[in-house]
């Protein structure tokens, strides 16, 4: 019998941290769970990522009111993973924003994701029974789309394929703050199970390019002056690139996933094996990996039998 995946054994609840990125902006972090953003505007708030239950996103809440008692009237969703979206009824927001692309991913995939990860992330999962249903937006956009919180301007990007195929960024131009999602990570693995290895890359140059001074980034600390910033994207630039170099290899000389799994191990465990959710992400990274080297542009659909099935082809 396989052994569980890491992520069932990671039940040890996480600090939870609320830090300043900017005038009005705040960065909610716990320890490589997922983070969400604060945006406050002149009238209202926008919140950026909704946790996966409402129990969690009560937890964020309870950090805003601790700053301002504005009303939240805005959720925005980076992309359409399980953990970053079921929440969002906590909130109570009037508009729930996401991507068109994620949009569609909701449709395509969402209840399989939903189930996929709640096999993986009991912990994050505890207080289910409050999620309404999968969570569907009020707004979306193509590639932009601005916000107005009185006077405060808030744009939302979407700058290419990384993390998912419809990831968005959160720019604060007064600030020149940035909340990115799962397409930035600092000293936590990217979970690479739905990405694009090949256009990831261009799309962490274009935040780079926007010379933020802060960014929220999807997990691990916030991201506080430039030089943080530019190390955070190298580092996931890195992540990245060690994860699809073996793997093209292996699919290059007509290897199997467990080669391509042994390969990437050998490659990433001495620089990345103390990141947070490192075990937790490996294998959907490696399997991921694989497929695109092979010429699988559109991700496989995970889903709780896949996610099994995988894992004990790796075992073998």
């Amino acid at each position: 019998m396989a052994k569980a995946f890491a992520s069932q054994g990671d039940m040890t609840e996480k600090k939870i941290s609320f830090t300043e990125v900017g005038a009005g902006l705040y960065a909610f972090t716990a320890e490589g769970d997922p983070n969400s953003g604060v945006i406050i505007g002149d009238d209202a708030v926008m919140i950026v990522e909704a946790q996966a239950t409402p129990r969690l996103a009560h937890k964020v809440i309870e950090k805003v009111r601790e700053v301002t008692d504005k009303p939240i009237t805005h959720v925005v969703l980076t992309h359409y993973h399980a953990v970053r979206v079921l929440g969002a009824s906590a909130f109570g927001a009037r508009q729930i924003i996401m991507s068109d692309r994620a949009r569609g991913m909701v449709v395509e995939r969402g209840q399989e994701d939903w189930d996929s990860e709640f096999q993986r992330f009991p912990r994050l999962f505890e207080g289910h029974e409050s999620i309404p249903g999968l969570t569907w937006p009020t707004t979306t956009f193509s590639d932009r789309m601005t916000v107005y919180l009185g006077n405060r301007r808030v744009d939302l990007m979407h700058l290419g394929r990384a993390h998912t195929a419809g990831d968005i960024v959160v720019h604060v131009p007064d600030e020149n703050v940035m909340f990115t999602g799962d397409i930035v990570e600092y000293h936590s693995a990217c979970y690479c199970g739905d990405g694009h290895f090949a256009d990831w890359h261009e799309t962490l140059e274009r935040i780079r390019a926007f010379n933020p001074r802060a960014i929220a980034p999807g997990r691990g600390d916030a991201l506080v002056g430039p030089e943080t910033v530019n190390k955070a994207i190298g580092l996931t630039r890195d992540f990245l690139q060690s994860t699809y170099r073996p793997a093209l290899s292996v699919a290059a000389r007509g290897g199997t996933l467990k080669q391509a799994w042994d390969a990437i191990r050998a490659e990433c465990d001495p620089k990345f094996a103390d990141y947070a959710i490192y075990e937790h992400c490996l294998p959907f990274n490696a399997a991921r990996a694989f497929d695109e080297a092979r010429g699988i542009d559109t991700p496989r659909i995970w889903t709780a039998q896949r996610d099994l099935e995988m894992w004990r082809a790796l075992q073998g």
